[in-house]
C-alpha cells in the first residue's frame, strides 16, 4: 500500500509561524512523527506530497523518499491528488493528511479493515461537540461527512480524520477530474460522489489524536510528545553546574551549559548547544538549538524554535519562533483575569483556543523591547520589532515596530531588522555561553 502524505498546505491558520510541518518541538517535527507513526504500523512505502515553499526541505531530511509537487496549492487536497495519483499505479493508497497526530494502531486498523471495500475512513469517536466534518453512517458505512453541523445537530459520534484508504486509485482520479469544487472542497465532493456506490466503511478509533491547525496546538501535542520522556538523559558534553537542579525526565543534548542555581522541571527537552542561566526556571517545556534563557528568566510549558534569547522575562504557555529575543522585564501574559477560555483571531475571525491557559505565538526574526508586556492570545508576525513598556493588547502584522505616543500603542512598519543568528556568537563568547 502506497501512503500519499500530503504536506503541501500553506499554513495560513498557523500564522504567524510559517510551516507547520518542520517546526521543530521536542526534538522532532511533526513530519518526523508522522513518518515514525507510519513504520512502526509497518507502513513504509511513502510518498511526500508537498509544495515549493517546503518540498525541498523535507526532501532534504528523507532522501530516500519520493517526492512529488503539488502543482496548484489553492485546489487543497483534490490539488495534491491530482498531482500524486498518476504516480501511484493500481495499488491502494493510503492519503494521510501531514496535520494530524494519531498512534500507530489507527493506521494497522486502517489495514486490517480495508481489503474487499471501496475504502475506509478512520474516523474520531468524540463524546462532546467538535467543530469538524461527521461521519454520516448506515452501520459501518458511510454515507456522508457532514462539516460542523453544530451542536446537537451531529449525525453519529465519529468524526471524519484524514487517514483514508482508496483500494481503486485510478477510480478516485476519475472522480476527482470530474467534480466541480467550490474553493478547495474538491475532494470532499469526490467522497460524497464514491460513498453511494461504492463501500466505504468508519473505522472508530479513541487512542491519542491531534490535529495542528492553530499554532496553539503545539502546546497540546508537546504535552503528549512530553509524557512520552520517562527518564533523565544527559549528553556527555553538558556541562550542568553542581547547583543546579535538574528535577524529573529531562532530556539535555550535547553542548548544553546549565549555569549555577538553575533549574529544569521535567518533563523538559533542552536542545543542542542551549544555555540555561543563573537562576533561570524551565518547567515543561521544548527548548530548541541555541537558545539562550537568560538570568532569572522562566519559561513555563512553552515551545521555543532555535535561537531565543531571553533575559529576565516570562515566557508562560507560548510558541516562540526562530532567532527572538526578549529584553529585560518582558512578560507573557497567559491568563484572563477572569480565567475563561482565551480567543485568537484569525484570518479576522475570532476562534476559540479552548484554552485558560495561552501566552503568546511570536513569528521568526522578532525582538521584543524591555518591560514590554503581551496580553494572552497576541500574536506577533514574523520580522517584528515591539519597543520598550509597549503594552500589546492585539495582534501586529508581520514587518512592523510597535511603540507608545503619548500613552497609545502606536504600530507602524519596520524600517529596520533582527541580525542573523550568526551575530550572536560573541555576545556567547563574551559571556561565556
Amino acid at each position: 500500500m502506497k501512503i500519499l502524505l500530503l504536506l503541501a498546505g500553506q499554513s495560513k491558520r498557523f500564522w504567524p509561524l510559517s510551516e507547520k510541518t518542520l517546526f521543530p518541538i521536542c526534538g522532532t517535527t511533526l513530519l518526523d512523527i508522522q513518518i515514525e507513526h507510519l513504520g512502526s504500523a509497518g507502513l513504509d512505502d511513502v510518498i511526500l506530497v508537498g509544495g515549493a515553499h517546503n518540498l525541498e526541505e523535507a526532501s532534504a531530511r528523507y532522501p530516500k523518499l519520493k517526492t512529488i509537487e503539488q502543482e496548484d496549492l489553492d485546489l487543497g487536497m483534490r490539488g495534491a491528488l491530482l498531482s500524486a495519483l498518476p504516480e501511484c499505479g493500481d495499488e491502494p493508497v493510503m492519503v494521510v493528511s501531514g496535520n494530524d497526530v494519531v498512534e500507530p494502531s489507527a493506521y494497522k486498523s486502517l489495514v486490517e479493515n480495508a481489503q474487499e471495500k471501496g475504502g475506509v475512513l478512520l474516523a474520531y469517536r468524540v463524546n462532546k461537540y467538535f467543530p469538524g466534518g461527521y461521519l454520516e453512517v448506515d452501520g459501518d458505512r458511510i454515507t456522508s461527512i457532514i462539516e460542523k453541523p453544530g451542536e446537537g445537530n451531529e449525525p453519529s459520534d465519529l468524526v471524519n480524520i484524514v487517514a483514508h484508504v482508496h483500494n481503486n486509485p485510478a477510480l478516485l482520479l476519475e472522480t476527482l477530474k470530474n467534480v466541480k469544487p467550490k474553493r478547495d472542497d474538491g475532494y470532499e465532493q469526490a467522497l460524497a460522489t464514491l460513498f453511494p456506490q461504492h463501500e466505504y466503511s468508519a473505522v472508530a478509533y479513541e487512542g491519542f489524536w491531534q490535529a495542528v491547525k492553530y499554532p496553539w496546538h503545539l502546546l497540546q501535542l508537546s504535552d503528549f510528545l512530553l509524557k512520552q520522556v520517562q527518564e533523565q538523559q544527559i549528553h556527555p558534553s553538558a556541562q550542568i553546574h553542581p547547583t543546579s537542579v535538574i528535577e524529573g525526565p529531562v532530556i539535555i543534548e550535547e553542548g548544553v551549559k546549565v549555569f549555577p542555581h538553575a533549574t529544569i522541571k521535567g518533563p523538559c527537552i533542552i536542545g543542542p548547544r542551549s544555555v540555561i542561566a543563573n537562576n533561570a526556571l524551565v518547567r515543561g517545556s521544548s527548548i530548541g538549538a541555541d537558545c539562550v534563557i537568560g538570568f532569572s528568566s522562566e519559561v513555563k510549558a512553552s515551545v521555543l524554535h532555535s535561537h531565543v534569547w531571553t533575559h529576565m522575562s516570562y515566557v508562560g504557555d507560548s510558541i516562540i519562533g526562530s532567532n527572538v529575543s526578549f529584553g529585560s522585564g518582558c512578560a507573557t501574559g497567559n491568563l484572563r483575569l477572569d480565567e475563561a477560555v482565551i480567543p485568537s483571531t484569525v484570518q479576522g475571525e475570532e476562534v476559540s483556543t479552548g484554552l485558560t491557559k495561552f501566552g503568546t505565538v511570536i513569528g521568526n526574526d522578532c525582538r521584543i523591547g524591555i518591560h514590554a508586556s503581551l496580553n494572552p492570545g497576541i500574536k506577533i508576525g514574523a520580522g517584528s520589532f515591539v519597543s520598550s513598556h509597549v503594552a500589546l493588547s492585539s495582534d501586529v502584522p508581520e514587518g512592523s515596530f510597535v511603540r507608545m505616543k503619548k500613552g497609545e500603542v502606536v504600530v507602524c512598519k519596520n524600517k529596520t531588522h533582527a541580525p542573523k543568528p550568526e551575530k550572536r556568537a560573541e555576545f556567547r563568547q563574551k559571556a561565556g555561553f
